[in-house]
């Protein structure tokens, strides 16, 4: 991502990537339907209400430098996030995948990308640096998928 580049934490929770990238010099819009958890936002870090699932796209017209999701899956804003990045501009994400239901929540499919969902979801669009599709041991054990990818152009 360009240094002291606009980055959003997508669905941010309590903030953990927002700060760190904060401390990193980004300048960071953080978006998430509950804001409760993420209290006292650290200058740079742009804190927003909104509901990403019934309400508009919070950032019409908006470009960022880098998108970083996880632990999150909304099936139509993948194309909106895809379409939200500055030529170069990075694309870090990582959810649960499906296989997770042996390991507990999520279990549901419909919140569980499907084998390659990601890639599918970047491609032509974006040019994939790494994929995975594996389980992790830690924080606890889960299915999960997880892509690195640049806008191209």
């Amino acid at each position: 991502m360009r240094p002291g580049g606009m980055v959003l934490d997508l669905a941010c929770g309590a903030g953990r990537h927002s700060r760190w990238l904060a401390r990193l010099g980004f300048e960071v819009s953080a978006v998430d339907r509950d804001t409760g958890a993420f209290a006292d936002p650290p200058e740079g870090v742009a804190l927003l209400a909104a509901d990403l699932e019934g309400g508009p796209w919070p950032y019409p017209g908006i470009a960022f430098d880098g998108i970083v999701a996880t632990n999150y899956l909304h099936r139509p804003l993948l194309p909106i996030l895809v379409g939200a990045l500055v030529p170069g501009g990075v694309l870090v994400y990582e959810t649960f995948a499906r296989g997770n239901e042996r390991f507990g929540k999520p279990s549901n499919p419909a919140f569980l990308l499907e084998p390659g969902e990601l890639l599918e979801a970047v491609r032509g669009h974006l040019r994939v640096v790494a994929y995975e599709d594996l389980v992790v041991q830690a924080p606890r054990p889960a299915a999960v998928q997880r892509i690195c990818a640049v806008a191209v152009g």
